[in-house]
C-alpha cells in the first residue's frame, strides 16, 4: 500500500459530501486497504455512559475508506498524483511523485 499515516490525501469516489475533502490519514489497515481520513467519513456511534464520557450519547468519529478512493494530494503543487517507488543511486528505496506537475518530488 502506498499510502501511509501522516500523508495528505484527497478524496476522488465516495459519497456526494465526502467527494473532493483533503484531509491527513489518522491510521492505515493494510491488511484490509483501508484508510481512515481526518474529517471523512463520519459516522455516528451511540454510546452507553462511562468513566471517560459520564453523559453518553451519540459519538461521530471517522469511519475507514478504501484506499482505491483516494489520492495522495502535494501540498506543494496542490495537485494530487499517483504515487511510485524507485531506488536512488545510494541504493535507498523512495517514494516519488509521478504527475507531471510535480516534476518526480521525493516524498519523505
Amino acid at each position: 500500500m502506498k499510502i501511509v499515516k501522516e500523508d495528505t490525501v484527497k478524496v476522488i469516489k465516495g459519497k456526494y459530501s465526502d467527494r473532493g475533502k483533503i484531509g491527513k490519514v489518522l491510521k492505515v489497515f493494510p491488511k484490509e486497504n483501508k484508510v481512515i481520513v481526518e474529517g471523512v467519513n463520519i459516522a455516528k456511534r451511540h454510546s452507553k455512559p462511562t468513566q471517560k464520557n459520564p453523559q453518553g450519547g451519540i459519538i461521530e468519529k471517522e469511519a475507514p475508506i478504501h484506499v482505491s478512493k483516494v489520492l495522495y494530494y502535494s501540498n506543494k503543487f496542490n495537485t494530487t498524483t499517483r504515487i511510485g517507488y524507485k531506488f536512488l543511486e545510494d541504493g535507498t528505496k523512495v517514494r516519488y511523485c509521478k504527475n507531471p506537475a510535480c516534476q518526480g518530488e521525493i516524498i519523505n
